[in-house]
């Protein structure tokens, strides 16, 4: 980890009102999957594979071509990147995400580098695994929302869509690449070797990991400072540490479960109780690589971990169409509420992945809705574009002083919003304050 200790000389005295929120992260462990007509660029002929055989999983990938048909979408978006990554076995989805954006995938004859394209049945897929690209997580002058700073930590609300840190497939407009500019950081540059061990053993373009144990020192080096990261279509709070002893100091607090994280959300439906306790392991989705799923006993098979969110019911939206929800997280695990809340019946509103989305939310709202508000609802549902999940509250103890410090940052303009035009459309009702 590139210490930010040195670089960032700022008065502890510096602070601004604070906001919220961490999630833990894991290295992922990726489930092998099945080759199908996967060719060498420049050396494997037709003749020398047999029609069942299943090749060893690579070690690099540069020149890999995939020419197959989709023959049927079992649920109703297949992503282009994950549909890819499924096709061949052992590589990251970053990796197939930088493939993509680089104009080397092309559907039906016509390239596409839209990494979240939708696959429909009968769609031809042509794609070349690019050579690796050095990967460097470079200062860029982006705005931060920093809401405290002093020596040794920093705190930074993060908007919705914006990555934590640099990948393939991802280098440029993180939030590191915003902290490297504003801590006068010099660039990070990592190797061919190191890319393509980052790039084919992580999959880390916005699912949540713990970053505080087992990753590799390519990872580090351009994670500086990271301690926790939000998903990409999450907004709220994160800490940064500047210094070593500050981040195995935070890096504790959240193996030990210290950390104060709160979120609120929309979701849709209401679960049948007000609030409770969700106490249910979560590991990877074996049919989708992207993807997490809670299932009770999951811990005594394979990867899955213990994982316990509490939730409140903050307000009933759209006659119980939607609801804002609160969120305290006892364990920090990949997308831990979205799969939690998947679990319980109440999908994020706006999450693609886990259920909540735009045909789930107007089937829901739809029938709960005054007629004279049904345009309104239609222009509503098709704003939807996140999970909207705000981390609204982080507490730690400070590293060095051991102050108890706590902080909080509203949900962003379009959170905001969706929730304002939920109330104006339906009949809310006001059940909790926070």
């Amino acid at each position: 980890m590139v210490s930010l200790y040195s670089y960032c000389p700022f008065p502890s005295t510096k602070a601004l009102q604070i906001s919220p929120s961490f999630l833990f992260l894991r290295n992922p462990n990726f489930l092998p999957f099945t080759f199908s007509r996967i060719i060498r660029r420049s050396s494997i002929s037709s003749s020398s594979s047999a029609p069942n055989h299943q090749e060893p999983i690579r070690t690099s990938y540069a020149g890999v071509q995939l020419e197959e048909t989709v023959y049927e979408t079992k649920q109703g978006k297949l992503r282009l990147d994950s549909w890819i990554s499924s096709r061949i076995q052992g590589i990251s989805r970053a990796r197939v995400q930088s493939s993509i954006k680089s104009g080397l995938v092309s559907v039906n004859g016509r390239v596409v580098d839209k990494v979240s394209h939708s696959l429909r049945a009968g769609d031809k897929v042509d794609c070349v695994i690019s050579d690796l690209q050095p990967l460097k997580a470079e200062p860029e002058d982006i705005p931060l929302d920093i809401v405290f700073e002093d020596d040794h930590v920093l705190v930074v609300n993060k908007p919705p869509h914006m990555v934590v840190h640099p990948a393939p497939g991802n280098a440029n407009g993180t939030l590191v690449n915003g902290i490297l500019h504003h801590c006068s950081l010099p660039t990070v540059a990592l190797s061919e070797k190191e890319v393509l061990s980052l790039s084919d053993t992580e999959d880390v373009s916005d699912d949540e990991e713990d970053l505080y144990g087992g990753t590799s020192a390519a990872a580090s080096s351009v994670r500086p400072g990271i301690v926790h990261r939000l998903d990409k279509g999450t907004s709220g709070l994160l800490v940064v540490a500047k210094d070593e002893h500050s981040h195995a100091h935070l890096s504790e607090q959240f193996k030990q479960h210290t950390i104060q994280r709160v979120y609120i959300s929309l979701t849709c439906g209401v679960p049948s109780a007000s609030s409770g306790r969700v106490d249910v392991p979560i590991g990877r989705d074996s049919n989708n690589r992207i993807r997490m799923v809670a299932v009770p006993g999951l811990s005594h098979h394979g990867r899955a971990r213990h994982a316990a969110s509490r939730y409140k019911v903050i307000e009933v939206l759209v006659g119980g169409g939607s609801a804002l929800v609160q969120w305290r997280l006892e364990t920090g695990r990949t997308h831990q509420i979205r799969a939690h809340a998947k679990y319980i019946g109440i999908p994020l509103l706006g999450d693609e992945v886990y259920g909540g989305t735009k045909n789930m939310a107007l089937s829901l709202l739809r029938p709960r809705t005054p007629a004279k508000n049904n345009d309104e609802l239609s222009r509503l549902v098709s704003r939807l574009e996140r999970p909207y999940l705000h981390a609204i509250v982080l507490g730690f103890e400070h590293p060095h002083s051991g102050e108890k410090m706590q902080f909080s940052r509203p949900p962003p303009p379009d959170f905001r919003q969706i929730l304002s035009d939920l109330r104006r459309i339906g009949i809310g009702k006001l059940t909790s304050k926070e």
